[in-house]
């Protein structure tokens, strides 16, 4: 079953098309990576499918719902894509009891569901009193994601979600979202410049290029590694 369904898309910025994607299912259970260079229309693409910005034409469905006409698949979506979704007033525990109650989740719940998040989190920031806007770049970062996680939603967006970690955080970050993935059957889409990230990552791979799809594969052997690595070392 596809969950995201992504039809003759157009983003145009003063008649400059930055994302044309004809056709783009993705389907239940799958962890999609996006890779591309600056200016590849990533972030973009994510940002239509998150409704934050309006298509030129076409339209993004998640689970059946076009983005632009319900809300209703927020409540089964999870997204961090930027500083801009956190609430920097607030400590890291208020901010994530603040997500849960946006999903009808407790403070107990979110307790409990933090256990799985102690590892990539740890002490400095779930027992830290400081607003996140007085956290490093880094435990920003971390919070975001958390919450968009614990929330264990059927879709799962990210947008760089390894900027600002250190290595330990990023193999955690990866584990902790296979995890999810294998237990809550999440379907994920997760952008990176990091093509090792991908590739361990993610079960299909796709390639942006000037907004459009350049690749996409499976995941299932080194051909796709090897794909990617010419194309960026060949790429002017």
């Amino acid at each position: 079953m596809d969950v995201i369904n992504i039809t003759n898309l157009k983003k145009a910025y003063n008649k400059v098309t930055v994302v044309d994607i004809p056709l783009l299912n993705i389907y239940q259970g799958e962890i999609v990576g996006v890779v591309g260079n600056n200016g590849a229309g990533k972030t973009t693409l994510l940002r239509l499918c998150l409704d934050l910005i309006q298509a030129t034409t076409g339209a993004v469905s998640l689970n059946g719902i076009e983005v632009s006409n319900d809300d209703y698949w927020k409540r089964m979506t999870g997204s961090y894509l930027d500083t801009n979704f956190l609430i920097e007033f607030l400590t890291a525990k208020e901010f994530l009891y603040f997500t849960g109650d946006a999903y009808s989740l407790s403070n107990a719940e979110i307790d409990k569901r933090k256990i799985i998040f102690q590892k990539f989190m740890t002490d400095e920031i779930t027992d830290n009193e400081k607003f996140i806007h007085e956290l490093s770049s880094g435990n920003r970062q971390k919070i975001g994601v958390v919450s968009a996680m614990i929330i264990h939603p059927e879709i799962l967006i990210l947008d760089e979600p390894f900027n600002f970690l250190d290595p330990t955080s990023q193999f955690e970050l990866k584990r902790i979202l296979k995890e999810l993935n294998t237990t809550y059957k999440t379907t994920i889409m997760v952008s990176s410049h990091n093509i090792e990230h991908i590739i361990d990552l993610s079960s299909r791979v796709i390639l942006m290029e000037k907004g459009r799809i350049a690749m996409d594969r499976n995941n299932d052997s080194k051909d796709v590694e090897n794909e990617l690595r010419c194309y960026f070392e060949n790429e002017k």
